[in-house]
């Protein structure tokens, strides 16, 4: 009796996700974000008769208060858009290399990679893109005055945000490291509960500078001079002329189908559109469906998949103004079909056999990721980031944000991990006015023509196969939106030759099973596998959010 209990208990914790749980549903417009003020924000600027736009800029700037872990001012993200009579586009707010920076920097004198001088202080900081890309974005579509969308913003940087336990976790988890950087007496350093609210007056009054004297005053006036002395102070590179010369760029966003699905994502130097591209035109022929959710053979296929489109992205992939991608031949589906030929369902196929194509990732979990959808029908998915836990540590009390770290998304030294475990080539060494390599996939996907779901999320490397497999959940496998979010997710990336596995979540026996085929499973390092922020377009034309359990994640809807 005591093994029957003992099945039923394993069974209900390892499949307790699969039951039916819906998201919020909305009949107008929606957003989901890491956090609830900011979501919360997002959807009164639509009320008051903004767009998708207008909304975009306001959930990105209410981030940089609720959610600095992630949310920023002053470090990048790539934005994907569909307006509602089809026309799609992408804007890219990436960080650059400063105008000083080399590709030996974080080297010593015999060639090895310096631990951490890419990761933590000053130098690791790269020109930041934000503050271009949303006043790009509403310059080309925003409706409403600035002036309207920064106000709320800046009261809540004055109100203060409330510490949620998940958030008293990533203060604590990082505050060493940003006392041993920022100091003793920088605002983090307090020993804050959950419960405290944090108020962030410096904050505010950078906001009210920008508003008042719009980007200009973050790239040439008042706020751009404080940067650059803080940093040059601190042992940065980066210049005023950095900082003039930064311009966000509208780019042509991936395209691809998969079935009678149209998948629109990110384009280089965003790696996301493409490597998705290649894992879902590689299993297509193997219809998933057919194989039962999460089973054994269903993670092979997958993972056999990933190995193969990751060995291309970390080779081939870079900033598309300094490196020739390769893109018609990275998607043709008869090279696609000739990677997958030594795919095997009784053994697993072993990485250090598998190289790029004949025609070698980067980057943190913290980042943040929202989904819009407004009243006419205008989708925007946008993923945004300092890179690390509170980007490179380093914490300007009198400006009240911290700076990113996105110059470790370079590859340092080609074929070294960098400090998330990922390998990269030539093809992503540093440059000068150079945008470095992402795996961000902000996604929107299209059904017979119309808009399906807009999707995104952080994760480093692990963002494109947990956009990848929330896809899936929802078309192949008819789960909800929140259903599809919740899903226990795995993680491949060529290197390390391992599947990354949530704790806890999976059968014991497909892991014995996989094993004996020559897998190698880690549960342990999978604790975050992404935080899905999603909205589904359901049949009658109302609108499902899929708000990440998570962190704090929240849809927000009318």
């Amino acid at each position: 009796m005591n093994r029957i209990v003992y099945f039923i208990l394993i069974l209900l914790s390892v499949f307790s996700y699969s039951q039916k749980k819906s998201g919020l549903i909305a009949y107008k417009a929606m957003i989901v974000s890491a956090r609830e003020e900011a979501s919360h924000i997002g959807i009164e600027i639509l009320k008051k008769g903004g767009n998708a736009f207008d909304a975009m800029v306001a959930t990105e700037l209410a981030l940089a208060v609720a959610y600095p872990y992630a949310g920023n001012i002053s470090g990048g993200g790539f934005m994907v858009y569909r307006l509602n009579n089809g026309e799609i586009g992408a804007l890219d707010y990436r960080e650059k290399a400063p105008l000083k920076a080399s590709a030996n920097m974080y080297l010593d004198a015999n060639g090895n990679v310096i631990s951490n001088l890419s990761v933590n202080g000053a130098l690791s900081v790269g020109v930041p893109g934000t503050i271009a890309g949303i006043f790009a974005a509403h310059e080309k579509f925003g409706k409403l005055p600035l002036s309207d969308i920064f106000k709320p913003v800046i009261a809540l940087a004055k109100k203060g945000v409330v510490v949620t336990d998940k958030q008293l976790i990533q203060i604590t988890t990082n505050q060493k490291e940003i006392i041993e950087i920022s100091g003793s007496q920088t605002l983090y350093a307090h020993n804050y509960k959950v419960g405290d609210t944090i108020k962030y007056h410096a904050l505010a009054e950078t906001l009210t500078r920008i508003m008042k004297n719009g980007k200009d005053e973050f790239y040439k006036g008042e706020t751009a001079q404080k940067m650059v002395a803080f940093l040059q102070q601190r042992g940065g590179i980066i210049s005023m002329e950095d900082l003039a010369v930064y311009e966000a760029k509208w780019r042509t966003p991936i395209t691809f189908n998969y079935n009678d699905l149209r998948i629109i994502s990110m384009s280089p130097p965003s790696s996301g559109g493409i490597t998705l591209a290649q894992i879902m035109t590689m299993i297509a022929p193997y219809h998933p469906s057919k194989f039962q959710h999460n089973s054994e053979k269903y993670i092979q296929l997958l993972v056999e998949a990933e190995r193969r489109a990751y060995a291309d992205r970390n080779y081939f992939l870079g900033d598309p103004d300094f490196v020739a991608i390769p893109t018609t031949q990275l998607l043709d589906k008869k090279y696609l079909k000739q990677r997958m030929q030594s795919f095997n369902l009784q053994k697993a196929s072993k990485s250090a056999e598998i190289r790029r194509g004949e025609i070698t990732v980067f980057e943190s979990d913290e980042t943040t990721h929202y989904s819009i959808v407004d009243a006419d029908g205008n989708a925007v998915s946008v993923t945004t980031t300092l890179n690390g836990a509170y980007g490179s540590k380093l914490y300007s009390d009198e400006l009240g944000l911290f700076f990113n770290n996105q110059m470790d998304d370079f590859s340092s030294k080609p074929g070294v991990p960098n400090s998330y475990g990922l390998v990269g080539a030539e093809a992503n060494k540093i440059e000068p006015e150079k945008r470095m390599l992402s795996s961000m996939t902000p996604t929107i996907v299209e059904k017979e023509g119309k808009l399906f779901m807009v999707l995104g999320t952080p994760g480093g490397s692990r963002i494109i196969t947990s956009v990848l497999q929330t896809i899936l959940n929802v078309y192949e496998f008819e789960m909800g939106m929140q259903e599809a979010v919740n899903a226990p997710r795995f993680h491949h990336q060529w290197l390390p030759d391992e599947i990354l596995f949530e704790p806890d979540q999976f059968n014991p026996k497909t892991f014995k099973n996989l094993k004996e085929k020559g897998y190698s499973i880690n549960e342990q390092k999978a604790n975050i596998t992404g935080k899905v922020d999603a909205i589904l377009i359901l049949p009658d034309g109302t609108l499902e959010g899929g708000a990440d359990y998570r962190g704090d994640d929240k849809a927000i809807g009318y």
